[in-house]
């Protein structure tokens, strides 16, 4: 499988790159980033070879799938560019508006497109814990989250954790996110959700289940963005080869979250 990757020389591109060459059967065809970065037209060393640095997703050209860890203003011309070449990406990238997501699900009829707030594996393995355990406790437990992340993350709460929050709230509970002065009671509609922020934490997310005698908490905590990383490569492995359309994590694994 060749990859291309945008925001190839983020932190998260970085490492994508670095997953990629520890995978058996993959490679890495094509990098890019943004306009008037000022590594562009370089070659980067890679296992593969000296890879030039690309603006244009045109380049990304012989490749089997994108995986893109930039920025909205970089993900939607990427996603839009491959999918009409009929190449599927998966787009790592958060804080998307609506608009984008309108853009990439018009994009996504010409190949499948994954959006994942958080391409790590085992923060699918939370979503579907966390589902199952609210199926099982019921409304007499009262849903919070909280995550935990570097100082420098701009989008606070995080897409992992609004996305939990979506997924537990069932169209039955409010999300919350934050509460400060005279709020006051809690009601039983809710779901909180607190951003943290400070030093270099990946990426924690705790769900509390909190009931009158006794809370549950589950909780995942990323010791490396390698986690991510490898967790994009497994995504584009079973992304490629399927239909059009706009995909959710769940769908590559046949869940129903």
């Amino acid at each position: 499988m060749k990859i291309a990757i945008n925001g190839a020389r983020g932190r998260m591109g970085r490492m994508v790159l670095e997953a990629a060459a520890g995978e058996s059967g993959v490679e890495v065809g094509a990098l890019l980033e943004t306009a008037g970065h000022p590594e562009t037209g370089r070659e980067i060393a890679s296992p593969w070879g000296p890879l030039a640095l690309h603006t244009d997703p045109a380049a990304a050209d012989e490749v089997d799938v994108g995986i893109d860890f930039s920025h909205p203003s970089g993900a939607v011309p990427f996603a839009r560019a491959l999918a009409l070449r009929g190449i599927p990406v998966v787009v790592g990238t958060t804080g998307l508006s609506p608009a984008d997501m309108d853009a990439l699900r018009e994009a996504a009829a010409g190949a499948p497109i994954l959006v994942a707030s958080n391409t790590s594996v085992g923060v699918h393995c939370l979503h579907e814990l966390s589902r199952m355990a609210r199926a099982m406790l019921g409304p007499r437990y009262d849903v919070e989250i909280v995550e935990i992340h570097h100082r420098h993350k701009r989008d606070a709460p995080s897409g992992t954790a609004m996305t939990l929050a979506e997924g537990l709230s069932d169209g039955s509970l409010t999300v919350v996110t934050g509460r400060e002065g005279q709020c006051g009671p809690r009601g039983p509609e809710e779901l909180g959700v607190l951003a943290v922020r400070g030093g270099e934490v990946i990426g924690d997310h705790t769900i509390y289940f909190l009931g009158d005698h006794d809370r549950i908490e589950i909780t995942h905590r990323a010791s490396s963005r390698l986690a991510l990383a490898q967790g994009a490569i497994h995504l584009a492995r079973r992304l490629v080869g399927r239909a059009p359309g706009l995909v959710r994590v769940a769908d590559l694994f046949g869940g129903e979250g």
